[in-house]
């Protein structure tokens, strides 16, 4: 072999062995990211387009990387940590699963006590949570549709809301759109404000038609509604209202003093509550009473109504 093939030789040796030594410092160049990422469905470019655009260090030739290794799985991965290098991120895109935890918020709960629990099941920070609320929702209460949601452990407070409330409007959405046939979203809360406080109000759903019927008879007759339901906002979502209470308590959520429904909703509502404020029952109902089987008894007069509260208490 004369000296010419050999520096041909030696010479492509020493590009490959460039290229290995690149290739290997690229993968092992370090990629900052959250424990838990969201993969969405769809082609590696698709999905290497997307962590670009949420800022991770991440591009084509990446792309033609996880072809080699893997298809990455969509849904919630669980990372592990937030620094690891570009080979083990990558690999983990096409291995890692998330766990997931269901977070259930029952109908008629209020968003402060939501929070709370959100904390303390997820091992997150109530203070971030109620900044990221209140950062990514003007709605003071009202914003959650209540439901049981599939969330990824290690889940970060800001992500957390913003799923929450994304996956609430759209549902909201839906349901309006099927009613209307639009979402006006104004409308839309003043539906909610009323609906939480049929909810608040409500033994069960059947009865929810007709406790709306009574909040619209008794507007309609300048009537304040003095539901004691109304002073379970917030904090006091499971305090019970007394005659003290009631002096007071000077919110806006006192129908006792106020007159109509409160322009904030009391708590997140059900869209069975929200369907009887939309259509509430036809009756001249203005008064209900529980009664020992804990369901309510409706009344047109106040005559009766005092003898469902004697029979009540009897």
């Amino acid at each position: 072999m004369n000296d010419k093939k050999l520096s041909i030789i030696k010479y492509i040796f020493e590009i490959v062995l460039i290229i290995i030594l690149s290739f290997m410092y690229y993968l092992n160049q370090p990629i900052v990211s959250s424990k838990v990422l969201y993969i969405p469905e769809g082609s590696i470019n698709r999905i290497i387009a997307q962590l670009s655009n949420e800022n991770y260090n991440v591009g084509k030739l990446d792309s033609i990387i996880l072809r080699l290794i893997g298809s990455p799985q969509s849904g919630w991965i669980n990372v592990g940590t937030t620094k690891t290098t570009r080979a083990d991120f990558l690999y983990k895109l096409t291995t890692a699963k998330a766990a997931l935890q269901n977070v259930t918020l029952i109908p008629g709960e209020t968003t402060y006590i939501f929070l709370n629990e959100l904390s303390r099941n997820l091992n997150l920070d109530r203070n971030i949570l109620q900044h990221e609320y209140e950062s990514q929702t003007k709605r003071q209460e009202g914003a959650f549709v209540p439901n049981t949601y599939r969330l990824p452990i290690g889940i970060t407070e800001k992500e957390l809301i913003r799923i929450l409330l994304s996956k609430s409007l759209l549902q909201m959405k839906n349901l309006s759109i099927k009613i209307f046939g639009n979402y006006n979203e104004k409308k839309w809360f003043q539906y909610v404000a009323i609906a939480s406080v049929i909810q608040k109000e409500s033994a069960n759903i059947n009865e929810m038609p007709l406790v709306s019927s009574v909040i619209f008879n008794r507007i309609k007759k300048g009537m304040k509604l003095q539901m004691d339901g109304t002073l379970n906002y917030g904090k006091y979502s499971h305090v019970k209202v007394t005659s003290k209470r009631i002096k007071e308590d000077k919110s806006i959520f006192n129908t006792y003093i106020y007159r109509g429904v409160p322009s904030v909703p009391v708590c997140n509502v059900s869209f069975e509550a929200i369907r009887a404020a939309i259509f509430p029952a036809k009756t001249e109902y203005l008064y209900f009473m529980k009664s020992k089987n804990g369901n309510h008894d409706f009344s047109c007069n106040y005559t009766t109504h005092l003898r469902n509260i004697r029979r009540a208490t009897k």
